[in-house]
């Protein structure tokens, strides 16, 4: 049985998780009106990833008899300056992500509940990858600058991206 207080904030994170899909939502339909075919299909990938992750949460807690809840989701941003402030964006809430897994980790440590930190391991690897992959991909911005053919090679090249990242999520 779960406790109350690990079902709660595994809740908050299912909210965090499917916020996190409309973000890469908002952005993929942002990215295609920009003509970013590239960027749009990585960010759709990413979308449908997140919403795994809020999924394998949703039935964690169910499992261990506890109760998963759909709640209210904030909305995301729906205009982006720029390719690349779009991505700084990306990457300042994979870092938030990344914070609020690190704080329940610690929750079930001072839970003992040594099942729900096992299960947790997975997402604390799979955030040090999200945040890498937005490091890299802000280093290649910043390698083109503002020039456009240089734009439009990233986003040939970050179609290759989001294959491999469409390979890792069917494995999920």
């Amino acid at each position: 049985m779960i406790s109350d207080s690990i079902q709660t904030a595994l809740n908050k994170q299912i909210r965090i998780e499917a916020e996190s899909s409309q973000i890469y939502l908002a952005m993929a339909s942002w990215a295609e009106l920009q003509g970013l075919e590239g960027v749009a299909q990585f960010m759709y990938t990413q979308s449908e990833e997140e919403r795994m992750h809020m999924l394998k949460l949703f039935r964690y807690v169910n499992e261990r008899g506890g109760h998963a809840k759909v709640s209210p989701l904030n909305g995301p941003d729906l205009e982006f300056g720029s390719f690349k402030e779009m991505f700084e964006t990306l990457f300042n809430h994979e870092i938030f992500v990344s914070e609020s897994i690190n704080e329940l980790v610690h929750l079930t440590f001072e839970n003992k509940d040594y099942a729900t930190h096992n299960f947790l391991q997975w997402y604390v690897a799979e955030q040090i990858e999200e945040e890498a992959q937005a490091r890299m991909i802000l280093d290649k911005i910043k390698l083109i600058g503002d020039n456009n053919a240089g734009l439009y090679l990233f986003d040939n090249d970050i179609k290759q991206i989001s294959a491999a990242a469409q390979s890792k999520a069917e494995g999920l």
